[in-house]
């Protein structure tokens, strides 16, 4: 089996992912991990996938764009050469920040996790409210080493968000979600 890395980027409209999923299956691959969002009206999708050993990256990146250059989109396909050799373990925490819309925010709480080795798992960010005093909120989803001390790393957040003008809180997950 070969393992693909792909990304798909464009303005969103009807019919992407079936046209993707199509492709992939078409081409005898397995979608395996995927995750894929609107960003102010652009698609973006980045996925791993399995799919036969006769099937090279080129190949699949030539059937995927051939269905999705007439939607309007990019595609890259790359082969899946390493995976990590062991993977961060911990517990799970959904760290939340809120407050006024300013350059350096996900710089600094992510400068902040890193240091204590938490690695981010999931981040999203919007820009919301009122067009004239609109509020940045992030979320992320990291993984907290045993090493560090949670009520720490909430302290550390919370002085940075003092720092920035925004709000931090960070709370566990009990159970593995999708």
């Amino acid at each position: 089996m070969s393992e693909f890395a792909a990304w798909v980027t464009g303005l969103d409209r009807p019919g992407i992912i079936a046209a993707i999923s199509g492709v992939l299956f078409d081409q005898g691959c397995n979608l395996e991990d995927c995750s894929m969002t609107i960003l102010s009206g652009h698609f973006a999708m980045t996925l791993l996938a399995t799919g036969p050993d006769e099937v090279t990256a080129g190949a699949l990146e030539v059937a995927l764009r051939g269905a999705v250059e007439p939607l309007g989109l990019t595609v890259a396909v790359r082969d899946v050469e390493e995976r990590p050799e062991e993977e961060v373990e911990g517990a799970t925490f959904m760290v939340a920040v809120y407050g006024a819309d300013r350059p350096g925010i996900v710089h600094r709480i992510s400068q902040t996790l890193a240091e204590r080795g938490v690695n981010i798992t999931d981040l999203n960010t919007r820009v919301i409210g009122d067009p004239g005093e609109p509020v940045y909120a992030m979320q992320l989803e990291v993984t907290v080493p045993a090493s560090v001390d949670a009520e720490e790393l909430s302290a550390a957040l919370h002085d940075v968000g003092a720092e920035l003008g925004v709000d931090t809180s960070i709370h566990a997950v009990e159970a593995d979600v999708l």
